[in-house]
């Protein structure tokens, strides 16, 4: 099966304390987005599309010794609105559409092996990677069927329910897509949610209203799945990808 990746990079990441973009920002002395584009290759995928936006041509900089295609996303109005961008790249693609984010930097390549041959063999339209966490703040919650890799509902922590808040299952952004079932979905999103943006998530609830079915698959590593949001979970990432 074909395969494309997409890369979120298109961020600012305000809590960094720093105009540069999230993804250029260093772990043991490499930008973010080196070890995400490290990754993404060994995957030997037909394209990765790289979504850029915040300083875009510093980004398009640090990749260019990748073989990468970049797509601008501006303004930016979300997750779902970011993976727009992508489709005139991938018009005429038939295949599976990975989706990772350049700031986290820990998810393992055999992970995503696993995750897409489980995708293969589930048949779904779409499959999430989620983790447990002890403590999920922050994240968006998994809702599955019980005793079930069938997720019923994805949403995000802003539009949750106190029920759902106790959900410790999270999302961990990474994703694989049926590609013509994606951008089909995405045509049908809106930005009726708390921070008026497009949530990929929404592309979920699409898939169930036509009745396709989407997986979790989880990483029994949640590490694997850290984002950077801060210089102290930079550090932090620092230290495990010594031992990765």
């Amino acid at each position: 099966m074909a395969l494309a990746v997409i890369i979120m990079a298109a961020g600012k990441g305000t809590r960094m304390q720093s105009d540069l973009p999230k993804v250029l920002h260093q772990a043991n002395g490499r930008p973010l987005i080196d070890y995400v584009l490290d990754t993404a290759n060994i995957l030997d995928p037909d394209k990765i599309i790289l979504i850029v936006g915040h300083q875009a041509d510093l980004v398009k900089e640090a990749a260019s010794r990748y073989n990468v295609i970049t797509a601008l996303q501006e303004p930016q109005l979300g997750t779902g609105h970011a993976v727009m961008q992508a489709e005139a790249h991938l018009h005429d693609f038939d295949g599976d559409v990975l989706i990772l984010s350049g700031d986290a930097p820990l998810v393992n390549a055999g992970t995503l092996q696993d995750l897409i041959a489980f995708h293969h063999s589930s048949n779904g339209a779409a499959t999430v990677l989620t983790a447990e966490m002890q403590d999920p703040t922050g994240y968006g919650r998994v809702i599955q069927q019980n005793n079930s890799e069938s997720v019923l509902k994805i949403v995000e922590q802003k539009d949750a329910t106190t029920e759902e808040l106790a959900v410790r299952e999270i999302n961990s952004g990474v994703y694989v897509f049926n590609a013509r079932l994606l951008f089909h979905a995405l045509h049908q999103i809106n930005t009726n949610n708390a921070q008026n943006e497009y949530y990929l998530t929404d592309v979920f609830g699409i898939c169930f209203e036509n009745g396709e079915r989407v997986y979790a698959f989880r990483t029994e590593n949640p590490n694997e799945i850290l984002g950077i949001n801060t210089p102290e979970q930079l550090k932090e990432a620092e230290q495990l990808l010594i031992h990765c």
